[in-house]
């Protein structure tokens, strides 16, 4: 009875990671849509396919098998990269509000993977590393219609100064 409630335990977190894996860049883009953020829609956009290009070359040049040994191409973890990309474009574009929780289904996704023996901590790590590494190459910090102004100011002969306006 103990073996038939753990196989399904273990059912139940591979595929919650199936789904789970995409929900921090899902997010993201949703974000990014509300906002009308187009540099951000850009920034998820080239950082989600270099997280994808790399992970799949990767995978395509280094044979290591998965240790439940469905397959020989673990190395690095998809579904890690994935999420761990869709996590650090949050924390990065939107803040800590938006990427703490992006970050902790990121490493609920991360045991997950290796809870259910499609990975071992190497390939989640290699994949986590990939996909924060591309969010972190391409997105910047969003300011929503911020102009600030800064000018130099003389008072005649009684001195000068900076003159600072911050419009919101």
């Amino acid at each position: 009875m103990i073996a038939v409630g753990t196989r399904a335990q273990s059912d139940f977190v591979k595929k919650s990671t199936d789904v789970l894996c995409l929900a921090p860049s899902a997010t993201g883009l949703a974000k990014a849509i509300v906002e009308k953020d187009k540099k951000g829609i850009l920034q998820l956009g080239l950082s989600s396919a270099t997280t994808l290009a790399l992970n799949y070359g990767l995978e395509a040049m280094i044979t290591k098998d998965r240790p439940d040994g469905t397959e020989h191409h673990a190395f690095p973890s998809t579904h890690t990269a994935v999420a761990f990309d869709g996590a650090s474009f949050l924390l990065r574009r939107y803040g800590w509000k938006w990427g703490v929780p992006a970050y902790a289904v990121s490493a609920y996704v991360a045991w997950g993977r290796v809870y259910s023996k499609r990975h071992d901590w190497w390939d989640v790590l290699g994949g986590a590393a990939i996909g924060a590494g591309s969010a972190f190459l391409y997105t910047r910090p969003f300011v929503k219609n911020t102009d600030i102004t800064i000018a130099p100011v003389a008072y005649g002969n009684n001195g000068a100064g900076v003159s600072v306006v911050w419009n919101m």
